[in-house]
């Protein structure tokens, strides 16, 4: 009887180890610098810094046999930005939709949004319409809607769902002219 081969394949993403090397050589050195470049650019709170540093690492290990050498936290603070940014938007859509939170300001101090009264009985009723009118969308342009509606941009909906683009942009003008069909009263 012959049993498996237990050696590990490495995986066709996994970094080679000259690569990791060379971001172990580098890490000691740029680390602070590209927290301070990020910080530069961002007023967000301090772990999303971290976040977003990390993310670019990680983005260096993958990439660094593309990366010259000597350029090296240039080509990490672009990485590291664009995830902050991608973080920081994320993060004031779920505070804005889930806790009523109206500003995540530096430090991840946050103002509460003023108190806003319960609709009206006729207000609540619309409102649940319209929630079921979304419902009524297809389930691609659900989720293509519910992701826009947290905060990500087209080029990330389309990585996230496998779509192109520009399909993410129809199925959001179909889902927006839709909702807008079925808010409409009818005389």
């Amino acid at each position: 009887m012959s049993y498996p081969s237990m050696a590990v394949e490495p995986q066709p993403d996994a970094p080679r180890p000259d690569q990791r090397a060379r971001v172990a050589d580098l890490y000691p050195r740029l680390a602070a610098q590209l927290r301070r470049i990020v910080a530069t650019n961002l007023r967000a709170p301090d772990w999303l810094y971290e976040e977003a540093c990390q993310t670019a690492w990680e983005a260096l290990l993958r990439h660094s046999d593309q990366v010259r050498q000597g350029s090296e936290l240039s080509w990490l603070s672009t990485p590291a930005t664009r995830s902050a940014l991608r973080a920081l938007r994320r993060e004031r859509a779920y505070a804005r939709v889930d806790f009523g939170i109206d500003h995540i300001g530096a430090g991840g101090q946050t103002k509460l949004a003023a108190a806003t009264p319960r609709p009206a009985p006729d207000q609540a009723c619309e409102l649940r319409e319209r929630i079921a009118s979304v419902s009524r969308l297809p389930d691609r342009a659900q989720r293509i809607l519910l992701l826009h509606g947290f905060g990500y941009d087209y080029a990330e909906i389309a990585q996230a769902t496998g779509c192109s683009p520009r399909t993410v942009t129809r199925q959001i003008t179909r889902a927006r002219r839709r909702l807008s069909i079925a808010a409409t009263p009818e005389d």
